[in-house]
């Protein structure tokens, strides 16, 4: 490589011209008002075996005018394009600095930089930061000029011999890597519409079909199966299904499409009136008359559309209700297809995360964007066959990249807080006894039979999947005898005096998958005071206990949020919604090694500290794909 000294600028480094008179200046030598500096980086013998890079930076010169300064910079931007040019002409390699993990085998091809190729760039890049100079077209010294347009380039390699050149791309405003473009597509958007796939619950423990441990690719490797070590009906939402809550709630993401049968985005908090769910979901059912839904939390039994053994809430109804997970034969809900089809067509970003977008018709939704002129972002481990549809296309975990983009947008990940549900029903009838007669009995006055059984929301029938075992104690000095509720049906009869007013204790223990082991609820009896139905703001008791649970880091809190009364038989319903779990997503490091190349500086960020979800694997249920 030819160089030659440029000492009348005073800098004391070295200039050169790899490519000849392509390279940035006038081919006499005279780089004008902004040049091209090459700076050589210095290596040992050894050094220059295993790195021998050397670095090209610009640097720009004081100007009169901001016109001026674009001007050239714009020229010198289209000799480095040129360049570009005559480096493929020559067969000389170019690639683009990318992060892109390696996440292991799997069953389609995936493309990541190996790890020795990744530490150089990293390397490379840190050592320009260390200098203090922001990468802006080629490598820009940090100017009021450059702070100013916040313009930043992303860095292509070309190869030449021994050496690195760095080059860029013409866009002045243009953000460093992929993560930056897709938050400044998310930040200009209008109306953007997330399409979901499996790949974003992996991280909650439910597989995926084509992921590094999918089912498919299992299946293909001749593998088996993992076991469950976390129940379907416990999974919580990932990191990606909160970012989309906060979203929404900024008034950003305006429609979410899922693929998924999880029921995570309608956990997780995202409105049902913004949320279509193709493929239906495994906690839904359906009323075939009235049109009501209900959530569960419990899988529901059945699949394709069929039958289950509970019937409509409503008194007027009364219909059987219906699941609403698709089977294959079963066409996509019309209801849900036609808002999908609605949102995507005026659409200014559709977002796709975590699906291979191989499943018609749902996969064809994003591309009906592109007529009103919107963008198709991808986000995906591995190719799909819309590839080439999308405006910008990122290979790597999707937990990964959302976490970037919320910290570009300054947005905090909210935690999950989940609570569930139970009532318990206590029914009490007045003791009877003997008289001297026989086949003659009077009634007991002084006592009382009563029984207390502790059921699901959803119908007494319904299971409580959440709950292994009850506790019941006295307070002393009562001389009522203890019991353990061991599986369901929980029921407790007792018969007290009837005057006699105490309290019981009820220690609830609950399921591994739960954040806290137990909890106790002190429930008072009085069988001389009747009590009345009141209704109670049952929002505003789940927005504290919420509150209450996020400012303690801890679950097991529980208020009353309804109460009824019975006369025939004399019954009180008390419903209780207890916290069962809190979730904080801490930022992943990988996420934060993509910040720092994003623009040279880990911006600081505030959010919340806690715990990740664990990383368990759900069962493979009966329930055929959908995803």
């Amino acid at each position: 490589m030819k160089t030659r000294s440029r000492s009348d600028h005073g800098c004391g480094l070295r200039s050169g011209a790899p490519f000849g008179q392509t390279m940035l200046g006038n081919g006499r030598g005279d780089l004008g008002p902004s040049h091209l500096i090459c700076r050589r980086h210095l290596h040992s013998d050894s050094d220059r075996e295993t790195s021998p890079w050397t670095m090209y930076y610009m640097i720009e010169k004081k100007r009169d005018s901001l016109e001026e300064t674009l001007t050239c910079l714009w020229r010198e931007l289209m000799e480095a394009d040129r360049a570009v040019a005559y480096a493929h002409s020559e067969g000389i390699h170019d690639e683009k600095l990318s992060y892109i993990e390696d996440v292991g085998q799997v069953g389609m091809t995936e493309h990541f930089d190996p790890p020795h190729v990744l530490q150089e760039k990293l390397s490379f890049v840190s050592s320009f930061l260390g200098c203090g100079i922001s990468y802006m077209s080629v490598l820009l010294v940090i100017t009021s000029m450059s702070i100013a347009l916040r313009s930043f380039s992303v860095l292509r390699f070309v190869h030449v011999g021994n050496a690195i050149v760095v080059l860029s791309s013409t866009n002045l405003i243009y953000p460093t890597n992929e993560i930056e473009r897709l938050a400044m597509l998310v930040q200009k958007s209008k109306h953007l519409v997330v399409f979901t796939g499996a790949g974003i619950s992996t991280s909650c423990g439910i597989p995926d079909f084509r992921g590094p441990k999918g089912i498919w690719t299992l299946q293909r490797e001749g593998k088996a199966l993992p076991e469950a070590s976390l129940p379907f009906h416990r999974a919580m939402p990932s990191m990606t299904h909160m970012a989309l809550v906060e979203l929404e709630r900024a008034g950003i993401l305006k429609f979410v499409i899922s693929q998924n049968v999880d029921g995570l985005h309608l956990r997780s908090g995202i409105p049902r009136e913004k949320l279509a769910e193709l493929h239906g979901n495994s906690f839904l059912e359906t009323c075939p008359s009235c049109g009501v839904e209900y959530l569960r939390d419990f899988e529901v039994e059945t699949i394709g559309l069929k039958e289950t053994s509970r019937r409509c809430s409503d008194k007027k109804c009364g219909a059987r209700l219906k699941d609403t997970v698709l089977d294959w034969e079963d066409a996509l809900p019309s209801k849900e297809m036609n808002l999908a089809e609605k949102h995507c067509r005026i659409a200014d970003v559709v977002l796709c995360l975590g699906t291979s977008l191989q499943i018609t018709p749902a996969c064809n939704l994003p591309l009906k964007s592109l007529r009103g002129g919107g963008k198709i972002v991808i986000v995906n481990l591995q190719k799909t066959p819309k590839d080439k549809k999308a405006n910008l296309l990122i290979h790597g975990l999707v937990d990964k990249v959302i976490s970037g983009v919320m910290d570009f947008l300054n947005l905090q990940i909210p935690p999950f807080v989940r609570i569930d549900f139970f009532q318990i029903i206590l029914t009490q009838a007045l003791s009877s006894a003997f008289s001297h007669c026989p086949f003659t009995c009077i009634a007991d006055k002084k006592n009382v039979n009563w029984n207390l059984r502790v059921a699901s929301v959803h119908g007494q029938k319904a299971p409580l999947p959440f709950i292994k075992s009850i506790e019941i104690s006295f307070l002393e000095n009562q001389g009522y005898k203890s019991a353990v509720l061991q599986k369901e049906p929980f029921q407790l009869k007792r018969r007290t005096l009837q005057a006699k007013s105490f309290e019981m204790v009820m220690k609830f223990n609950f399921i591994d998958s739960c954040g806290c082991p137990s909890t106790e609820i002190i429930v008072p009896l009085n069988f001389k005071v009747s009590r009345d139905c009141f209704e109670l703001d049952k929002d505003a008791i789940l927005q504290k206990l919420r509150h209450t649970a996020i400012q303690e880091s801890c679950c097991g809190q529980n208020a009353v949020v309804e109460r009824n009364a019975l006369l025939t038989p004399k019954t009180d319903v008390i419903v209780y919604a207890i916290v069962t779990n809190v979730i904080r997503y801490k930022k992943t490091t990988e996420a934060l090694e993509a910040d720092s190349l994003s623009n040279g500086v880990k911006r600081r960020r505030e959010s919340a500290n806690g715990t990740e979800t664990s990383r368990k694997r759900s069962k493979v249920h009966r329930r055929k794909p959908r995803f």
